[in-house]
């Protein structure tokens, strides 16, 4: 597997989307540490607040930003605010939603089709290039996009968020092969059920649940070591396996067969 050699560099500079979610919020507690500027992107102020005067705590420069990813040209242009003041070694693009049609819908809703596109898909693949783009004049730099093992599936209860997790994918593993040989690592970060707001909406069972910390840890190591695809728990990666030798139609039928259901949305 290709590696990036960014060993030599000091990740002085860390930049997190969604950092006030669950694996987010995680990470950044991780990545604290003195001399290092971490820029923490969230939606609830009271959660940012709070993760960043931890991570000041554990000797950290912090640059909260309370912003909407729904709005790409306004997340384009943080994110080049943020370079332009501290740099870019390293940008977890972790912001995401999630969305289950209900049993009572015929379709999911329009308005909010459009705006987990915009913020699961079209806005971390343009905050991914402007951050690649910035890399590269420094001659190296990591970047993350968080997807999910629904992207491995054609979910008919969540068209628009497991399509959306399938494009993540296709870009990431197109974008490794522009980039990696100009020293811009990317690591696709495929998840399971973790146990995080996002998922505790979920009705049903959580196969293989992990910690919002384990997954951040395993996060940190395939960045580390250079990873360019991390799917965990390892039980989705046998799956993975297994799933494609289905046939088509026995395939379809699982699919169309499962019965899933949501809480009512959290408060972001």
């Amino acid at each position: 597997m290709n590696k990036v050699s960014t060993s030599r560099h000091e990740l002085r500079s860390v930049l997190i989307t969604g950092a006030t979610g669950g694996i987010g919020m995680e990470l950044a507690k991780r990545y604290a540490k003195p001399g290092r500027v971490l820029m923490l992107w969230g939606r609830n102020k009271e959660r940012l607040d709070a993760i960043a005067k931890l991570c000041c705590a554990r000797g950290a420069e912090v640059f909260p930003r309370q912003i909407d990813l729904s709005n790409g040209e306004a997340a384009l242009a943080a994110l080049r605010e943020d370079q332009a003041r501290s740099g870019l070694d390293l940008v977890i693009l972790g912001a995401g939603l999630s969305d289950i049609k209900s049993p009572d819908q015929q379709t999911e809703d329009p308005a909010g089709v459009l705006r987990l596109a915009l913020v699961n898909y079209a806005t971390p693949v343009t905050l991914a290039t402007a951050a690649a783009q910035s890399m590269l004049s420094q001659g190296y730099g990591k970047i993350v996009l968080i997807g999910s093992v629904a992207g491995f599936y054609e979910l008919p209860f969540a068209a628009s968020y497991s399509s959306s997790k399938a494009g993540l994918a296709c870009f990431a593993h197109a974008a490794n092969l522009a980039w990696r040989p100009k020293n811009i690592q990317l690591t696709l970060v495929v998840p399971g059920f973790v146990d995080t707001p996002m998922s505790q909406r979920l009705e049903g069972p959580r196969p293989f649940l992990v910690s919002a910390g384990s997954a951040a840890c395993k996060i940190m190591k395939a960045v580390k070591s250079g990873q360019a695809e991390l799917i965990f728990p390892w039980q989705f990666r046998v799956m993975r396996i297994a799933e494609r030798l289905l046939p088509a139609f026995l395939r379809k039928h699982i699919l169309q067969s499962l019965d899933v259901g949501q809480k009512e949305h959290a408060g972001g």
